[in-house]
């Protein structure tokens, strides 16, 4: 049961997931049948590690297995944020406040086509693309930015010690990849 998972602040642990290429892009998810784009995240199941929740979240939500990835950094700390009360449960109402996260920054070693959205029979995500590291957060919703610019900004230098050797490939900026 997921709400025993929640702790006595109210918060139920999650892990995020920064994804990028060999061009510091990251993943973006969008939202199955909603307007909105979002880093892949998920709980943390009771006995699982963060990294354990981590490859597993990976794996149902965007199709990739641990050797599709190489993990660059994780965020020290858990980092916050409150749900809006309409956008909570009814059941958990009055106990469950947000999730708290620790959030991965992973390099992706695979290929494009080795991400597949529909890995899970509970597919997240209808479509996705790279975008930049620093990405315009008005697609986000609103109650998730500051952790996004916090991980972001915490990751960021895992990124730098990573650069990897400059690729003369064309940018494929913004290309949006849909799962019909």
């Amino acid at each position: 049961m997921v709400a025993d998972m929640i702790d006595k602040d109210g918060y139920r642990p999650n892990v995020g997931i920064i994804l990028c290429n060999s061009r510091n892009e990251v993943f973006w998810g969008k939202r199955i049948r909603q307007h909105s784009w979002q880093f892949p995240q998920g709980g943390i199941n009771h006995g699982e590690t963060p990294e354990q929740a981590m490859y597993r979240e990976l794996m149902e939500e965007v199709g990739l297995a641990a050797q599709h990835v190489r993990i660059l950094g994780r965020t020290r700390d858990w980092l916050r944020y409150d749900v809006p009360n309409q956008w909570v449960r009814r059941d958990w109402r009055g106990n469950y406040r947000g999730q708290k996260q620790i959030w991965f920054l992973l390099r992706l070693t695979g290929r494009d086509c080795d991400v597949c959205l529909r890995a899970s029979t509970h597919p997240e995500f209808d479509a996705w693309r790279w975008n930049d590291y620093w990405v315009a957060m008005e697609s986000v919703v609103e109650f998730k930015r500051d952790v996004y610019r916090s991980a972001l900004t915490e990751l960021e230098r895992y990124l730098e010690r990573d650069a990897p050797r400059k690729h003369g490939a064309a940018r494929l900026y913004g290309h949006a990849h849909h799962h019909e």
